[in-house]
């Protein structure tokens, strides 16, 4: 089954980065539409980068849900709660506490702030959210695994993966071995009996958190950070399954070593059938890094911007594609949520515009929703427009308290605005065009304007 034509919906198709191509999806059971993304590392705020593949898959998540039902589709996307960086945290802030208890308080408090910040961009929650730290043990049996079949070996109380051992290691990254070369001799170690093997298991440090060791290795150990994702997504998903997504950052070296372990451990062609990757995000056109200025967090963000207004600014991109973060770009985005919100109908349709739909399973062409979105602004559309909205995730109170945060004061109260505008609309209803404008200019003078609607009634905000 790659589509859902004879239902009436559009077919889905996604760009797969392991072929290359745009293809037609086709899940491997249309009764249970799996899905894993990379997660944060919860050491400390999320910065506006990590929020974009948490949109993203948002949409896609949505999608999914819409063409093959809720209840036909699973949704996991990871936490990653063992890193050095959470260790160097937990040690400074906490250093009275034993580590481990110090690591729970930091990982606790960032992932609830991760929960926050997502709550404000309208992202669903996903349907399962693992930790690391509670899957050691399907780590160690895909460990095992991994040495029992020849794809790994065990050296200095670490273990690693066999590079050598699997033929076609690169396909998904497809990156000349010259490059992949350059990229493991990041850690350069005299154990490995290739440049390219990848650590699955080491040695904790003194003072770092440890586990039982796998492959009879006495030392307690940490896991690598790439089988992690091989152990949650098992667990959760299978040995394979639908959709894998994160930024393209990922791609190598840290999901094409996923696909690694998880085909060699289990033996089969794939591991996830369509790799889906977003692009990179910059910051007023640089690349964004704490040492330029321009590190900016979610919850920064959220400081002066409702959430709506960043999850459109980042869709007005499609995924692929880089995006430059820009104020500009964030009050372009707020005049058109306002716009929206001020033509769509208050009764909404139960699902989106057939338009947009069709955007959206054209591997998530969210410029070319956006731009059928204008369309439905007429009195025709209204309706469309607002179940096109909800269903995008967008809800009108945040940005409406937002607006009138933003408002100047008003020289004149509102029953005061009420009684003025009562007199102009009985003016107008009069012919006495005249004074009909001289009410409308002195309100815009007192910072009052007025928007005379189709259907013949009149509102009023405040002038910005």
């Amino acid at each position: 089954m790659s589509g859902n034509s004879a239902s009436g919906l559009p077919e889905l198709k996604l760009y797969n980065t392991l072929t290359r191509a745009k293809e037609g999806f086709a899940p491997l059971d249309p009764a249970a539409v799996r899905m894993y993304v990379c997660g944060p590392t919860v050491y400390d705020f999320a910065h506006i980068g990590n929020a974009r593949p948490v949109i993203v898959f948002d949409i896609l998540y949505r999608l999914l849900r819409h063409l093959y039902g809720a209840d036909h589709v699973k949704y996991v996307r990871n936490i990653t709660d063992v890193d050095d960086k959470i260790n160097a945290r937990a040690a400074q802030e906490f250093p009275g506490l034993d580590l481990n208890e110090a690591i729970g308080k930091v990982t606790f408090t960032t992932e609830a702030q991760f929960h926050d910040d997502l709550e404000a961009l309208g992202v669903l929650h996903p349907d399962v959210e693992p930790r690391a730290t509670e899957h050691i043990v399907e780590m160690r049996q895909l460990i095992e695994k991994l040495i029992a079949s020849g794809h790994a070996y065990v050296a200095e109380n670490h273990v690693l993966f066999s590079v050598p051992s699997m033929p076609d290691y690169g396909n998904l990254s497809h990156r000349p071995l010259d490059d992949m070369l350059a990229g493991a001799r990041v850690d350069v170690a005299p154990y490995k009996q290739d440049a390219m093997d990848f650590v699955l298991w080491k040695p904790s440090k003194p003072g770092e958190p440890g586990w039982p060791s796998p492959a009879g290795i006495e030392a307690p150990g940490r896991p690598g950070w790439h089988i992690e994702c091989s152990a949650m997504s098992w667990k959760h998903l299978g040995e394979t399954f639908d959709i894998h997504g994160g930024g393209i950052d990922l791609v190598f070296p840290h999901h094409e070593n996923e696909v690694a372990q998880s085909r060699c451990a289990f033996h089969t062609n794939i591991m996830a059938q369509v790799w889906m990757h977003n692009g990179f995000l910059q910051v007023e056109g640089e690349k964004m890094s704490k040492s330029l200025g321009n590190f900016v967090t979610i919850r920064q963000l959220l400081a002066d911007w409702p959430g709506d207004v960043l999850r459109l600014n980042m869709l007005k991109t499609h995924y692929r594609q880089p995006i430059d973060w820009t104020v500009k770009g964030l009050e372009e985005s707020a005049r058109t949520l306002e716009q929206w919100f001020d033509a769509a109908a208050d009764d909404a349709y139960p699902r989106p515009a057939p338009a947009v739909l069709e955007a959206l399973a054209d591997d998530l062409n969210t410029p070319r929703a956006i731009a059928e979105m204008h369309g439905l602004k007429d009195h025709a559309g209204k309706k469309a427009l607002a179940g096109t909205l909800a269903f995008l995730g967008f809800t009108p109170g945040p940005l409406q308290a937002w607006r009138a945060a933003q408002a100047p004061e008003l020289a004149l109260s509102a029953p005061e605005i009420e009684a003025r505008l009562a007199e102009r609309i009985e003016a107008r209803r009069n012919r006495d065009w005249a004074t009909s404008d001289r009410i409308r200019d002195e309100l815009l003078a007192l910072g009052v304007a007025l928007k005379d609607n189709k259907d013949g009634t009149t509102s009023w905000e405040p002038r910005r």
